[in-house]
This record gives structure tokens, sequence and C-alpha cells, in this order.
């Protein structure tokens, strides 16, 4: 069975003392995962470090919420893999819903910053996912299956890709995927996936994003292609975080 992730995407939130006092909140009350799953918390840049110190040593992974596609240079206001990595962090969140909105970034800004992720050693969380005009058209699969093979363009290894499913309507709105629609579009997903990479895409993880909470999340988990989630406002709070948490736990149960 592929492990789970559960990734807090902290947004434009917390400073480097609430983020710290979050983080402790969360290492406490943190069960044992070893082997089982793995947590994932991504912090602003400015709080990275801070939350990198308090989690180092213990099963708790450090993300960002954005990379920059080049080394180095005059681009005010970016940030480099060597930056991130500098900072403690592991993963990289590409291309979510809200970068594409108010940023307008495009599926070849989202191919170029996977493909540095993975040049850099970092390891890159994809999401994809369609608006509420296009599940209503009935194109959802045609738009999922466009980002998820343009992001992956010219990628020839899986193994350290993560994809996260976020249809964008159920982002911050309180709506919510039912567990079937959620996992029509995984296994849409995967079967993408094993198209173009055969065998190993049983092991990549896809996560679902989208108005998760402990609540929900129980039989998200429990569908054969859902491999964890990308949480935004419920990993705000270390008691709803770690809810979540423990329905990812009983799915190795």
């Amino acid at each position: 069975m592929t492990t789970w992730m559960v990734a807090g995407n902290w947004k434009m939130n917390n400073t480097a003392a609430e983020g710290v006092a979050l983080a402790q909140e969360i290492i406490a009350g943190l069960p044992d995962i070893a082997g089982r799953g793995e947590v994932v918390l991504a912090p602003s840049f400015t709080v990275l470090r801070s939350v990198y110190d308090v989690i180092k040593g213990s099963p708790v992974t450090l993300a960002s919420q954005n990379i920059f596609f080049e080394d180095k240079g005059a681009y005010t206001g970016e940030i480099s893999a060597a930056m991130l990595r500098d900072a403690g962090c592991t993963y990289a969140i590409i291309g979510h819903s809200e970068r594409r909105k108010y940023f307008h970034e495009t599926d070849g800004n989202v191919n170029l910053k996977v493909k540095k992720c993975l040049a850099a050693g970092l390891k890159p969380i994809i999401c994809v996912g369609e608006t509420d005009e296009e599940r209503e058209a009935g194109i959802t699969e045609f738009v999922v299956g466009i980002q998820v093979k343009k992001a992956l363009a010219g990628i020839n290894d899986l193994a350290h890709v993560t994809i996260a499913y976020e249809p964008v309507w159920a982002i911050g709105t309180g709506k919510n995927a039912t567990p079937v629609e959620a996992e029509e579009v995984h296994e849409f997903i995967r079967n993408i996936l094993s198209d173009v990479y055969g065998s190993p895409a049983v092991e990549t993880r896809i996560l679902y994003g989208g108005s998760v909470t402990a609540d929900n999340f129980g039989e998200l988990i429990a569908m054969k292609d859902i491999n964890g989630a990308l949480v935004g406002g419920a990993s705000l709070k270390s008691g709803n975080f770690l809810g979540i948490i423990s329905r990812a736990l009983e799915r190795n149960t």
C-alpha cells in the first residue's frame, strides 16, 4: 500500500512566533507514524527556518508554498531551490490554484518549477483541479488531464513526485467533493500516470485537497486512489490537523 501524506498549507498565515507555537503543538500531539505515513508543514517563506528548527529530528518534514525556476538573478520577490533547501525544505508545493488564479501561473510555469525542484533535490507536490464552471460543463477530466500531462512533460521518473487534486470550487468554500467524486478523479489521474510511466505510477501519492476536515477525511482516505490530503484552513489549528492525521492512521489498521 502506498504510504499516505498529510500536508498542511498554512498559506499567508502565522508570524514566526505563531508558526513555532503551532509546530510545537503538532509535534507534541503527533502519534507514532513511523513507516505508515508522512506529515508535512508548509509555512510562509519567512517562517520556514523557524519551523524547521522545531521539527528537525521529528517525523515531520518541511515544504515551501512556491518556488522559482531560476537559480539566482534579478527576480525580485522570488525564491530559489537552493534557498529553500538551505531553509530545511524537503518539498515544494507547485501550481496551487491560488497561484494560478492570482499570479497567473501557467502550465508551462508549473512544468519549469517541477523540473527545477527535481534537479535541485526537492520533491514537488503538484496541484491540479477544475473550477466550478469547468465541472458544470463536464470537462473535469479534460482540464485535469492537461494539467497533469503538461506539469510532467519531460519528467522521466515519478519516484519523488506527489500529485494533489484540489477542485478549485472546494478550496476554502466549505464545499467538498464526495468520496466517490474525488475517487473518480484520482483514479483518472492514476490511469494517466500509468499510461505514461507504467507500474511505478501505482506508488505515486495522489492527495485530495479542498475543505478537508477530520470529519470528512475518514471517508476520503478510505478510497483506493486517495493517498492523503493537502490541508488548508484546518491545518492552522493543531487539534484539527492532528484529527486529520488520526483519520489517515486509521487507513493502516
